[in-house]
């Protein structure tokens, strides 16, 4: 009994460290190709915004409230606007890390603001590479 609870234990981990890693290395290759073939930011989502506030502000639930906003506001387009799809395995697992992120944020905000603040920015990392990846399917360049 205790040998099956210690291979499920160590088994949960390993997918959960195999996990964290494959969305960041998609994050690096998305981050990557999206630098390699410039798109302009778009102003109507506040991400861009929100990396500078991470590195000065000390409020994060203002913060968090923007990146919710910009995730509902992106996720409704996705869901409604014709031709736009998050098709890819990638984009799916880099959704399902926004929200595990987002859950990390809420267990972190009050023991661990450091922690917090990083879960905040790696959920706005991941909002960038999905918004410019939307902005590139449509075929759109935001007005700068």
């Amino acid at each position: 009994m205790l040998a099956s609870i210690l291979i499920i234990s160590f088994s949960l981990v390993l997918f959960v460290y195999w996990f964290r890693y494959c969305c960041a290395l998609l994050l690096r290759s998305s981050e990557e190709q999206l630098v390699s073939t410039p798109v302009p930011a778009d102003t109507r989502f506040g991400v861009a915004g929100v990396m500078e506030r991470l590195r000065t502000e000390e409020e994060l639930d203002r913060i968090h409230q923007t990146l919710n906003r910009d995730y509902r506001v992106f996720t409704y387009l996705v869901q409604h606007a014709a031709g736009l799809e998050l098709s890819s395995i990638e984009d799916r697992l880099l959704l399902l890390d926004y929200r595990l992120m987002q859950l990390w944020y809420r267990i972190t905000l009050t023991a661990a603001p450091r922690q917090a603040r990083e879960a905040l920015s790696q959920m706005a990392s991941i909002l960038n590479v999905l918004v410019r990846k939307m902005g590139q399917q449509a075929g759109l360049n935001a007005e700068v």
